[in-house]
């Protein structure tokens, strides 16, 4: 990585750790640590010199972006820029013509001179000469405009194509990224920014790169015209926009470390906005009152920001005007000598004019050009974070030869002395854990909240790999298995399941992506998954929407988003099955019912699940006890029972409180 973009991701580990700026404490966002980097001239240079190595190694890939996206018009715009580029020199030396074509039949007239005027390799009468530069007027006029035209619509479609370009590429690489990616802040504010920032930056700096190429073209072609008056004049009119230019790009810099270091405020903010417009924590709102303290913690910390942000903008813009009067002196000083000039009969009226525009435009080449690369500049730091994205690969992967999963995979699973821990914690989510469970076995895993039940199933899933030990199943160690393979070959439901914004039928098939519009398939599922009934009672049955998101759409309690996401588990005619706390929002009876299906359903499959309701737990053919990350005991029911540890303790304890008796007469 360079320096650079070591200084940027240190940037933006020190924003996700912004304190103090939640629901409660100070709304104040404290300022970045300013960089303690040399100020000599030297230093300064390399730093130049880095900013614009980064900025050429980006143009290649925004225009690779651009041509991937849409090649006729890239094409198109490339012309209409070129063509765009010498309008603005052709116009004024047509306007030159034209005005010297003017005085010029003004003196013939006034004078009596011959009506005979040549006009390049033409000779024609002062009429004939107006009329043609009139018409060479014209068809420049209507070129340009055409030009314009392909330009716009050329950049609307390259706009659209580029954003949906990068949508695509954000959303297929964030498909493929691990588990840990999103359980991390700074993987939060990479992918907000991506997504926020990164679709409308190529296309800002793909236009940046086309309109520099069109303000150098028209540079170029004016500047020719200004040397042949002054080199001076040139060379001021050059030079003035350099101040404006260095001013306005210190600012470009600035503006993105305060786009980074903020980031975590305006994800606050974001949140403090949901809490108080979405129907998922609607009842909570209202009922404890929280939609005033919401509301003005959200005003609060947003006046803050904008406080901030306001103060960057004016200073910017303050300092940006007050060097570009150095840009407008220097015109004032041309156009002053210019017209001299034609006082003093050395220019004539028409060069006057042509001379004025020329050095204005020149002025103004500049000022675009110099404000182009900034801009360029800046966009492509925020483009930096696209492709820091992009480049970010996943840990849990397949080998380079991946082995094939036994046929059939009978569903033995072994851990042999598996530690895992988070990324970025010191503590052990599992320590040293070894256990087995043959084929067809439905085992229940038990345990305190923490104690590491829902990390074995992610392990099991492969969603992360264990920091040392193995897992097996069929007696192979699952790293060797391509996980999207492996992952095909289980299903589950989470205890955080997903309520998809979808119809109840799309919301169990999606289980079996392969199968999601398999209707008899998804009815049985819904009869597996106890849902038959409730989505019997919808409006709609199957097609009927479910969540808020859309017209029409059935808002289901917990309970029954629950049976759904059940359902979803069985669409799989998978070998493992992992349900983990399936019946937590069940009532009795549906977690009776379940229960009571659960050994059909699970025959000839390996079963594991979470639950802890000791009711239902000791239906299963082993129990397996965690605590802090360690497997305690293992066994049956009544091996457990009989050795009176802590499973024992576990459920004489919650025995007790439904027979009304003291734990130890359980």
């Amino acid at each position: 990585m360079t320096r650079g973009g070591g200084r940027r991701g240190a940037l933006m580990a020190r924003a996700t750790a912004v304190p103090d700026s939640g629901l409660t404490g100070s709304v104040d966002i404290p300022d970045p640590a300013p960089e303690n980097e040399p100020k000599d001239l030297r230093s300064r240079l390399k730093r130049v010199r880095r900013s614009v190595g980064g900025l050429l190694k980006g143009l290649p890939r925004v225009v690779k972006l651009a041509w991937d996206a849409g090649r006729w018009p890239t094409l198109w715009l490339v012309f209409a820029t070129i063509v765009g580029g010498l309008t603005p020199t052709a116009t004024a030396y047509i306007s030159k013509l034209l005005i010297d074509s003017v005085t010029g039949a003004i003196r013939v007239h006034a004078e009596h001179l011959p009506d005979q005027v040549r006009l390049g390799p033409f000779e024609l009468t002062t009429v004939q000469a107006l009329i043609a530069v009139a018409v060479l007027q014209l068809l420049v006029y209507v070129l340009n405009a055409l030009m314009t035209a392909a330009s716009t619509i050329s950049q609307q479609l390259l706009s659209d194509r580029v954003s949906q370009t990068i949508r695509l590429r954000v959303m297929a690489h964030a498909s493929r990224l691990d588990l840990s990616f999103f359980e991390g802040s700074a993987s939060y504010d990479l992918i907000r920014q991506a997504q926020d920032e990164a679709p409308s930056r190529p296309v800002a700096m793909l236009t940046s790169v086309f309109s520099l190429i069109r303000t150098g073209i028209t540079f170029v072609s004016m500047i020719a015209l200004l040397l042949s008056i002054s080199p001076l004049l040139a060379l001021l009119a050059v030079l003035s926009p350099i101040p404006a230019f260095i001013a306005d790009s210190r600012y470009g810099a600035r503006s993105y470390r305060f786009a980074v270091w903020t980031s975590p405020i305006r994800r606050r903010m974001d949140y403090l906005s949901t809490l108080v417009t979405t129907d998922t924590y609607a009842k909570e709102v209202k009922l404890f009152g929280l939609g005033d303290y919401l509301v003005d913690r959200f005003r609060r910390i947003s006046a803050v920001y904008f406080g901030r942000q306001r103060k960057l903008v004016t200073d910017r813009n303050l300092r940006g005007t007050a060097w570009g009067l150095v840009t407008t002196i220097t015109g004032s000083l041309t156009y002053l000598y210019i017209a001299l000039e034609a006082v003093n009969g050395r220019l004539t009226v028409g060069d006057l004019l042509l001379y004025t525009q020329a050095s204005n435009s020149v002025q103004q080449s500049v000022s675009q050009l110099f404000s182009g690369f900034t801009g360029m500049y800046e966009n492509n730091l925020y483009l930096d974070n696209l492709y820091k994205l992009l480049a970010t690969e996943p840990e849990v992967v397949a080998p380079a030869k991946p082995r094939p999963l036994p046929s059939p995979v009978l569903g033995h699973v072994v851990f042999e002395d598996v530690t895992f821990s988070y990324p970025g914690t010191d503590s052990v989510a599992l320590g040293g854990v070894s256990f087995e469970i043959r084929p067809g076995q439905t085992t229940a895993v038990v345990g305190r909240n923490g104690a590491g039940k829902s990390t074995l199933f992610k392990l099991l899933c492969r969603l992360y790999d264990p920091d040392s030990g193995r897992i097996l199943l069929d007696g192979i160690d699952i790293r060797e298995f391509d996980p999207d393979e492996l992952r095909r070959h289980i299903s589950a439901m989470f205890q955080d399941y997903v309520t998809y914004q979808a119809s109840a039928s799309e919301n169990i098939g999606v289980g079996d992506i392969d199968h999601v519009t398999d209707g008899p398939l998804i009815e049985r599922s819904a009869e597996a998954g106890g849902a038959d009934e409730l989505i019997a009672g919808l409006s709609r049955g199957m097609a009927t929407p479910l969540g808020r998101w859309f017209n029409e759409g059935a808002n289901l309690s917990g309970g029954e988003w629950q049976k759904i996401a059940l359902s979803r588990a069985f669409m799989r005619d998978s070998p493992l099955l992992i349900l983990d706390e399936p019946t937590s929002a069940l009532d009795a009876q549906a977690e009776y019912d379940l229960f009571a299906r659960l050994r059909n359903l699970s025959h000839g499959r390996t079963t594991l699940y979470i639950s802890h309701r000791f009711s239902t737990v000791r239906q299963a053919d082993r129990i397996l006890l965690l605590e802090h990350g360690s497997l305690a005991e293992y066994g049956t029911h009544d091996e457990l029972m009989a050795a009176d540890q802590g499973y024992a303790h576990l459920f004489r304890l919650q025995a007790s409180a439904y027979l009304d008796v003291p734990e130890e007469k359980v």
